[in-house]
């Protein structure tokens, strides 16, 4: 694969876990998931972390990768290159494990003394990559091999931070967030 195509592929084959936390953030709202639980003197996740913002994301990433199936035959042609399809197994372990990442990144910061909405440099900006791509490793083997090739595992690594953090900024101008990472 050449540089150009890396990328595309990588970006593509990430679309489907890149959604669900920001459509997360729309959705969201309503009973908590660890319903206001404690574990040693502090919340297990915390009131950003909802069953609706849950589900809400993970259907907004099986949505655009059914979407992203549609358009992959006239996007392959227009790069004179092949674009992936999505099993449906992949798309749901793609989106349910951005979400998974994220609720566990929330535990993390609960552990460690952090309130919602605070920073956590690294953590905030490839848990649900780590997790999406185990987890659609495990449910998808046989795709997941084909596609997230060693060059698209790198270029996932070092795009995602930086689509992150200026997705999280423009969330942020928005209104959409009540912090910008």
């Amino acid at each position: 694969m050449n540089p150009l195509e890396i990328v595309v592929v990588a970006f593509w084959l990430m679309l489907p876990a890149y959604v669900p936390n920001n459509a997360a953030v729309l959705t969201g709202g309503g009973p908590p998931i660890d319903g206001g639980r404690t574990w040693n003197d502090k919340r297990v996740l915390g009131d950003g972390k909802t069953w609706r913002g849950t589900a809400g994301g993970i259907l907004a990433g099986v949505g655009l990768g059914l979407l992203l199936n549609f358009l992959a035959e006239s996007v392959s042609s227009a790069f004179a290159f092949t674009v992936p399809e999505f099993p449906l197994a992949a798309l749901f372990a793609l989106a349910a494990g951005a979400m998974l990442g994220d609720i566990l990144a929330s535990f993390l910061k609960r552990r460690t003394g952090r309130e919602r909405g605070a920073a956590f440099p690294g953590i905030d900006q490839l848990d649900f990559v780590v997790v999406s791509l185990v987890l659609t490793a495990l449910v998808a083997t046989d795709w997941f091999i084909q596609w997230f090739t060693l060059p698209v595992i790198l270029a996932v690594l070092i795009l995602t931070p930086v689509l992150h953090v200026g997705t999280n900024i423009i969330a942020f101008k928005l209104g959409l967030k009540d912090e910008p990472w």
